[in-house]
């Protein structure tokens, strides 16, 4: 029933076989399986970090130990998952007749249950049991208002501004990834803890002990990879907007930011740029001379990105190729139905050889113009109907390897660019899962409204994608959609997100503003309108001059900036985080939702209702803070009362931190 090989603990019962080993510090790794053997694939993680565990064998009872976490697996396959103190941080939900007293019932529900597909692989419900007051973090980027997860119930699926993540950090003191890319939902209930997917070949887990936040994001760095170094240019301003038409008018935009003796890192092309989807170029009508436009840009001290899609529309000329070679997404029920659009489709990064074909194009066409940062868009990929049964890719179904996809697109970009000398790669992405981050992912929140109550779900959602193993990660400055320059309410909301951005990991501004222009054309590059203007003079004196402020005090805190990515790179540690990360110790830390560390001396308390002038900020504990406006100093485990008139967001440094935001 139980034995040893290899360093490894498995155990076998009937059909089910399960495998439980140390995968690097405190850590380990189970998997189970009613297959005849067990899956290779190592999904988010990377290769075995070696450790040597302690591994004893009983009557009853097996047990593993790896530094500070111990497993115990009882003879009817029961785990459960112990610190160094002995103390349970999670255990599963058995409720059978079995030899387990504590858990005798009529129920008959087990942990792990593999519910067989006829004719296929597996239905997987993994069950725990809940703690009511455990708080859960991380898991990634879902639209709603809640840091803390618990009693919440996540699709694990990939959707426009929905991103799974699914790495979740405990208070209890571990972290726990759910290394299975298939679809399904995880639901941290009050009674018990679900994971389930539609379908599945094996269960795959990893799960990490640590003293502190900090230890378990390490851990979990250690084994799915970090991002690479931030290159200069990305500390600082980026300029964007749906869209600039022509390569004149964005070149003007340019020499205007210069003109005004305003900091510029980035600015963007967005979509429709192009002849065709699935051309991967410019489309010469409107972008004649992108080499002399990346000159241009780069004597300006300005890195241009560009927005490229996944998708491939029947009239590309390289749609008949891509179709020949299996390089697109199938449907296993119908034709080869739209997505997005009439006649768009997607191509395949589960396919090594479609992410070679695409990278090709996109190197012959931007990358050797001189263009080194990318807008990976859709990249969900976002379906019009999101059946998920109903796509396959080069890996397999859908519903069962889905999750993956925007790995493997960002991975497409990454390769590429390593391959052709480039370090430090970033490329900005609309998804992610778990690994993506060692790819270069910036990942943003998508299409976001233009609201107050969008901006509340933006705060919390980039704290919980640092704690999910995403340090790079930014927002639409003002949300997506809608958005008027013009409107005194949307000038009100544009400013406070202005001013938080600008204590993101990365400062962004982006938006489809209203009211919109005409296309150009009816072909190609100009068949697509633009929205209204979304430069920082767009908004009126008063807004501009907030704004020129927040651009001046990004500009003087890029040392600061550059040393948290380097421990991003290193360790990865988030940007941004939660006050309980830098204060763990501090019960009160816990439950703020409404500020956050920007890395570990700066607490940002942004305003994230309409009206608003004036706030509570809780300083947490065992240090002392100056609010960074006044110099007022204050001891830490207090609440205060601050002003925040609208040209002010606050700010406190820790232990007197002297940084130059204010001169």
């Amino acid at each position: 029933m139980f034995t040893i090989e290899d360093k490894k603990l498995l155990f076998h019962y009937d059909s089910e076989k399960l495998l439980i080993e140390a995968w690097g510090i405190n850590s380990v790794r189970v998997r189970a399986t009613h297959m005849n053997s067990f899956q290779t694939q190592n999904w988010a993680l990377m290769g075995k970090v070696e450790s040597t565990p302690e591994i004893h064998i009983s009557n009853n009872t097996a047990i593993l130990k790896n530094g500070k976490i111990t497993v115990e697996v009882t003879t009817v396959g029961k785990i459960t998952f112990y610190n160094q103190n002995g103390h349970v941080l999670l255990q599963e939900y058995v409720r059978t007749r079995d030899n387990i007293k504590e858990f005798t019932s009529a129920l008959n529900l087990r942990a792990r249950e593999f519910k067989p597909i006829l004719g296929g692989d597996y239905e997987l419900t993994v069950r725990f049991e809940s703690i009511h007051e455990e708080k859960i973090f991380g898991m990634g980027q879902y639209q709603q208002p809640f840091l803390d997860l618990k009693n919440c119930t996540l699709e694990l699926a990939h959707r426009n501004s929905q991103a799974s993540v699914p790495f979740a950090l405990s208070s209890l003191g571990y972290g726990f990834l759910w290394n299975n890319p298939a679809i399904g939902k995880v639901t941290f209930g009050k009674n018990i803890t679900e994971w389930n997917v539609k379908s599945t070949k094996q269960l795959d887990y990893w799960i990490t002990a640590g003293d502190t936040p900090a230890e378990i994001e390490e851990a979990y760095a250690s084994v799915t990879g970090t991002v690479p170094m931030m290159p200069e240019y990305g500390l600082g301003f980026w300029q964007c907007k749906l869209r600039y038409q022509t390569q004149e008018e964005l070149l003007e935009v340019a020499r205007e930011y210069k003109r005004r003796n305003l900091p510029i890192s980035v600015i963007v092309i967005d979509f429709f740029h192009w002849t065709q989807h699935g051309d991967w170029k410019f489309d010469p009508d409107f972008w004649p001379d992108p080499e002399k436009m990346v000159e241009e840009l780069q004597e300006m001290g300005i890195e241009l990105m560009v927005s490229v899609w996944p998708t491939v529309e029947k009239k590309s000329e390289n749609y008949e190729e891509m179709l020949q070679q299996g390089f697109l997404v199938r449907t296993d029920r119908g034709e080869r139905i739209p997505m997005l659009g009439t006649n768009l489709v997607y191509f395949d990064p589960t396919n090594p050889k479609a992410r070679e074909y695409v990278w090709g194009k996109v190197k012959d066409n931007y990358y050797d113009k001189g263009i080194k940062i990318f807008w990976l868009d859709e990249a969900e990929p976002e379906y019009a109907i999101y059946d998920f049964d109903l796509y396959r890719y080069h890996l397999g179904p859908n519903v069962q390897i889905g999750n993956i996809y925007p790995v493997l697109y960002a991975k497409t970009f990454f390769d590429g660019m390593v391959e052709s000398g480039q370090e430090d790669v970033i490329n900005l992405v609309r998804c992610a899962w778990a690994g993506s981050q060692r790819y270069g992912a910036l990942v943003w929140s998508g299409d976001i409204d233009s609201s107050f109550t969008a901006m509340r779900n933006q705060f919390v959602i980039g704290l919980n994608m640092g704690l999910a193993g995403i340090p790079w990660w930014t927002t639409d400055i003002g949300g997506f959609h809608g958005g008027n320059p013009d409107d005194p309410k949307f000038r009100e909301c544009i400013i406070r997100w202005f001013q938080y951005g600008t204590f993101c990991p990365v400062f962004r501004l982006h938006g489809d503003r209203e009211p919109h222009s005409e296309p150009l054309s009816k072909s190609g590059g100009g068949k697509m309108h633009s929205g209204a203007a979304n430069e920082v003079w767009s908004y009126g004196e008063e807004a501009y001059e907030i704004f020129k402020k927040y651009l001046m005090i990004r500009e003087r805190l890029k040392p600061y900036i550059k040393n948290q990515m380097k421990l991003a790179h290193e360790k990865g540690t988030p940007i941004i985080r939660p006050l309980f990360y830098d204060f763990p110790y501090d019960q009160e830390a816990w439950k703020i939702e409404d500020a956050y560390m920007f890395g570990p001396d700066i607490l940002v308390a942004p305003i994230l209702h309409e009206g608003t002038f004036s706030r509570k900020v809780y300083l947490p504990n065992g240090v002392i803070w100056r609010d960074a406006k006044s110099g007022k100093v204050y001891e830490g485990g207090q609440s205060i009362l601050v002003d925040a008139p609208l040209e002010e967001i606050p700010l406190f440094l820790r232990n007197n931190a002297n940084f130059p935001i204010y001169f």
